[in-house]
């Protein structure tokens, strides 16, 4: 798993790229929280669901099928986000999947159940540099925790940083060309 702390960057990356008259702030807020909720299947372990089991770890809450509901959801509450119900559904849903992808990034575990319930196969993309995050904060503060952390700031950071500078800037530019 990616962190807590990575999981909202790239809807605050492409946010803050496309701007706040595009993006309002709540529909942005709701896309960072959005991007995290997935990893509340976490609970799953406290319950006794087994890590490999449907509703366990990656499992229902990494599908497609709740990026889409999380969408709907979105939509439903576009007004309260500040936003048409077109834009807060792609937004909300697509901000939600984007933990999986970046769960299919990483090294380690079981894979994301992204076709959950038709399958419960799990994948991994093909390129997965993402060191796995460990799973608690007593093991997340140790050396492995800081090797997570320098991963993520390599592939994911990093590349959000790019995307949120280049949109600002070429916003910037296009308003001075008007």
């Amino acid at each position: 798993m990616t962190t807590l702390i990575t999981h909202p960057l790239p809807a605050l990356a492409v946010g803050l790229a496309l701007g706040s008259r595009f993006i309002p702030p709540r529909l942005l807020l709701a896309g960072m929280l959005a991007a995290c909720l997935p990893d509340l299947d976490v609970v799953a372990f406290k319950l006794g669901i087994a890590y490999h089991d449907a509703f366990g770890h990656r499992g229902f809450s990494h599908s497609l099928l709740f990026a889409a509901c999380m969408g709907v959801l979105g939509a439903l509450c576009c007004r309260l986000l500040g936003s048409g119900p077109l834009k807060a559904g792609l937004w909300v849903g697509l901000a939600t999947a984007s933990h999986s992808v970046l769960d299919a990034m990483t090294d380690g575990g079981l894979g994301v159940a992204w076709f959950w319930p038709w399958s419960d196969q799990r994948y991994f993309l093909p390129l997965h540099p993402i060191e796995v995050s460990p799973i608690g904060l007593s093991r997340f503060l140790s050396p492995r925790g800081l090797e997570v952390l320098i991963s993520e700031a390599r592939w994911v950071w990093l590349p959000c940083l790019g995307v949120a500078a280049a949109g600002i800037v070429l916003r910037r530019v296009l308003r001075r060309n008007d």
